[in-house]
């Protein structure tokens, strides 16, 4: 299996170049030169671990010499994904269907973005047992990811990591997160927009100054990061034993449904999926009228949904360009107010409690049709990292898990850093790696 640019056919590089490089020489983003065929009667539907083994074997096919892809897939599934994805089943009530609620928040950091970053870890450190390199990871990150990647990466040798934030752009908890000290960690503190962040990363791949840097990213434009997104679609729908799933994604940098998508053309049964935005709304606009052009970034409740320029949109125009991709997908979008009323409601007549990215999700569904097949809500962020808006549409706090309350007593480290180019140059050069 080999990888091409959304742009160009050329070059056809292997999964582990693509993992190391992020971004196609061409500025293109990579995908599968041909989709993968998984045999979907074949995969286990006992347990997460399981299913993922079986479907990881199958999708990898001839990616990786044989020896390679067990060890590498053992890694994945025992190692970097050893936590609980669970499913719940909300009951049926005056304003929702009954949904299935499909936790992806029990990782290290408390978010789905943990799948992708401690997967991409995997696939690095095999990469670079081959080149015997060392590389330098940019992230812009409006939320979760970067902490994530600071994580999953952090001490692996040979590996270090650049994180660019937005100043009062993320939540207090997850700023916390973001600026806790790591070995090889830099966190920059930008003064703009998620955009801005990430008009620098890409940016400094054309910086010749940087070439020594040998840069990568672990952004959701990395395939590296899709792959293991793909694996709780899957589980879901091997779980609950139907071909006729409706996935409610919420959405921002549009990584986590182009996953979706990938395991659907991989052979994943599904009715559609419903791409569930805030106020940042480029795709919903552009579902309705293909002229849509990108929009500046609105700060929201939903803060890792921030997004005005979503990357991997180049990559669903890629795919649907031979499919009827885009007839499977519906968009809509949501205000703040309307994420605080559906917060406060479906808690109310169901007693969950979700965070305000799922709640973007949980808005999206009940505005839904019904249609044949269960309802999954993709659950993207524990709630505890968003006590103040919780609180605000709940009038509960929600309990602190550990992996939070032990930031309060780490050491912290962040630059505060303006958005310009060659002063992002100035800062990776100047900064004293640990």
């Amino acid at each position: 299996m080999l990888f091409s640019s959304t742009r160009s056919a050329y070059p056809h590089v292997s999964l582990l170049e693509a993992a190391e490089q992020g971004l196609a020489p061409d500025g293109g983003l990579y995908l599968p030169i041909t989709q993968p065929d998984v045999d979907w009667e074949t995969l286990p539907s006992n347990s997460f671990g399981a299913c993922s083994d079986v479907f990881l074997t199958q999708w990898l096919g001839d990616a990786l010499i044989p020896s390679q892809k067990k060890e590498l897939v053992e890694e994945v599934v025992q190692d970097a994904l050893n936590f609980e994805v669970p499913i719940c089943f909300t009951p049926e009530t005056r304003s929702y269907p009954g949904l299935h609620i499909l936790e992806l928040f029990h990782g290290p950091t408390l978010s789905f973005k943990d799948f992708g970053a401690r997967t991409l870890a995997k696939l690095l450190k095999a990469r670079l047992a081959q080149s015997h390199q060392s590389i330098t990871i940019l992230v812009a990150t409006s939320g979760d990811t970067g902490s994530a990647v600071a994580d999953g990466l952090s001490g692996i040798d040979g590996i270090r990591v650049v994180l660019l934030y937005p100043d009062a752009g993320v939540s207090e908890v997850q700023e916390k997160q973001l600026i806790t000290k790591r070995k090889g960690v830099l966190s920059l503190r930008v003064r703009g927009t998620f955009d801005d962040c990430q008009r620098l990363v890409k940016g400094a791949f054309g910086q010749d100054e940087l070439v020594q840097f040998n840069l990568s990213t672990a952004n959701s434009i990395n395939m590296g990061r899709l792959i293991p997104q793909m694996l709780y679609y899957v589980w879901a729908t091997r779980f609950l034993g139907s071909k006729q799933c409706q996935f409610v994604v919420p959405s921002g940098n549009l990584g986590n449904l182009t996953a979706g998508v990938l395991a659907n053309l991989s052979g994943m049964p599904v009715t559609g999926f419903i791409a569930a935005h805030n106020q940042n709304d480029f795709f919903p606009r552009y579902k309705k009228s293909p002229d849509a052009t990108f929009g500046t970034t609105v700060k929201t409740l939903s803060n890792a949904m921030d997004v005005g320029a979503p990357s991997n949109f180049e990559r669903l125009q890629s795919l649907s360009a031979a499919s009827d991709l885009m007839s499977r997908i519906e968009a809509i979008s949501l205000t703040d107010e309307q994420t605080l009323f559906h917060m406060s409601q479906f808690h109310a007549e169901t007693g969950y409690v979700a965070d305000p990215h799922t709640a973007v999700g949980i808005g999206a569904a009940a505005s839904l049709n019904a249609k044949a097949g269960p309802i999954v809500v993709l659950s993207t962020a524990h709630p505890a990292k968003f006590p103040d808006i919780v609180q605000q549409a709940t009038s509960i706090t929600p309990e602190v898990p550990a992996q939070l309350a032990r930031l309060d007593h780490l050491p912290t480290r962040v630059v505060d850093f303006d958005p310009a180019q060659n002063k992002l140059a100035d800062v990776l050069l100047a900064h004293k790696w640990d």
